[in-house]
């Protein structure tokens, strides 16, 4: 992929993400940082029945925090639990398109850590 397509994908995510704000009638919550570059998100899902109804995002972040929070929300609402769990590290790569440098992992998986967290440590969200 060529520096343009990536302007074009990871900007475009960061200047128009979608699922961002705040999600009424959330049932999981969850906030993550990362120190080293100041991006903090909250992450708010709704689950019933082992399903990922709608997931929000909100906070700070850089362009590759906001760009990777807006896929992977695209990928995880209305899908199971159990689908959900069989999300890797490596998918969150994938959906940006782009190498991601060491320095900028963390970054990239802020909100993969933070619904990585929800549904693997609140009790009712197991299907």
């Amino acid at each position: 992929m060529d520096n343009e397509l990536y302007r074009e994908l990871i900007i475009g995510h960061y200047k128009a993400p979608q699922n961002w704000g705040v999600l009424e009638g959330s049932t999981h919550t969850r906030h993550e940082e990362n120190p080293v570059c100041g991006d903090e998100l909250n992450v708010q899902m709704r689950i019933q029945n082992g399903r990922i109804e709608d997931v929000a995002v909100s906070g700070q972040g850089c362009a590759i925090s906001v760009a990777a929070a807006s896929m992977l929300t695209e990928e995880v609402k209305e899908r199971s639990i159990s689908e959900v769990r069989e999300l890797t590290e490596d998918d969150v790569f994938d959906l940006l398109e782009v190498p991601i440098t060491y320095t900028r992992r963390k970054c990239a998986l802020l909100c993969y850590t933070a619904l990585w967290n929800i549904i693997e440590h609140d009790e009712d969200t197991n299907d």
